[in-house]
């Protein structure tokens, strides 16, 4: 069956009264990589300030308190969300679980913090058991298809990877980069192991909910969830395959193909929705009180 229409609406305060915790996603929505979306921050703000919970759901391949630094420089209010968890969070969980094993590591530098306190031993591709990947090593220049080669030798080899960051492409101010997604969407289709350790698979989500449960002392039931998102890939069909509403922003990863951020074409998006085989609960441009 063809997936509902989604609500059009301009304002989260129509919604807010039937949700009791939002798990709202981070870039593409409250900044863009550069500076804080100042409506969106109010929203969550005043959606705290009537008794309920924000939790921050990131594919951010870092620890949530690191996100936690980042997101305070380009200017995130911390009154805007109750706490973090980010696929960074879940990727640690997932190394941590298999001690003494020689790792390789994919990605920038500035990705090293995901690894502190965990005492892995990292090698070349050539010795290591496991692959982490959290990005492209120059994602302002590199794309997947720069790492086919070396993904044909970590096939030789049958190595698993995990992926700390399930995105494939993320705003950067006025552009799109890749991100780890794309690399490890890349490596399963070339038939490597793939394990994705955020959205829109399980295990962030639950370790989200139950994140919202620790605050609240109390899990509400998931039709009093909303998550808020501006990816159909990772947010609509994560929240989707939870049972959890979604709030989907057009103003992200798809605006251009949505025919532009200020003014987006509802045949485009009703199209995008069909080909995905799901919809959000709603639809706004950007989120706004």
């Amino acid at each position: 069956m063809p997936p509902s229409p989604a609500i059009v609406t301009n304002h989260f305060a129509a919604l807010a009264p039937h949700y009791d915790a939002v798990l709202s996603d981070v870039w593409g929505v409250v900044h863009n990589g550069i500076v804080a979306t100042p409506a969106a921050c109010e929203a969550l703000v005043r959606f705290r300030a009537q008794g309920k919970t924000v939790i921050l759901i990131t594919n951010a391949p870092r620890p949530g308190a690191v996100v936690t630094k980042f997101i305070d420089r380009v200017g995130v209010p911390r009154e805007a969300y109750d706490g973090i968890v980010s696929s960074g969070d879940v990727t640690r969980a997932v190394m941590a679980a298999r001690p003494g094993k020689r790792v390789f590591h994919l990605g920038p530098e500035r990705d090293l913090p995901i690894f502190e306190g965990l005492g892995l031993s990292f090698v070349p591709m050539e010795q290591a058991d496991y692959a982490v990947c959290t990005g492209l090593r120059d994602d302002e220049t590199e794309t997947a298809e720069s790492y086919r080669a070396e993904f044909g030798e970590m096939r030789k080899r049958g190595l698993f990877m995990v992926c700390g960051n399930p995105d494939v492409v993320v705003e950067r101010g006025d552009k799109l980069v890749y991100c780890a997604g794309a690399l490890a969407d890349l490596y399963a289709e070339m038939g490597g192991d793939v394990l994705y350790a955020g959205k829109p698979h399980p295990p962030i989500y639950q370790e989200a909910l139950a994140r919202i449960a620790a605050v609240r002392g109390t899990a509400p039931p998931l039709s009093r969830v909303l998550a808020i998102g501006d990816s159909v890939r990772t947010d609509l069909t994560g929240a989707t395959g939870m049972g959890i509403d979604c709030l989907f922003v057009t103003a992200g990863i798809h605006a251009e193909e949505l025919g532009g951020r200020e003014d987006p074409n509802l045949e485009a998006l009703t199209k995008m929705f069909a080909a995905a085989g799901i919809a959000p609960k709603a639809v706004m441009r950007g989120l706004v009180w």
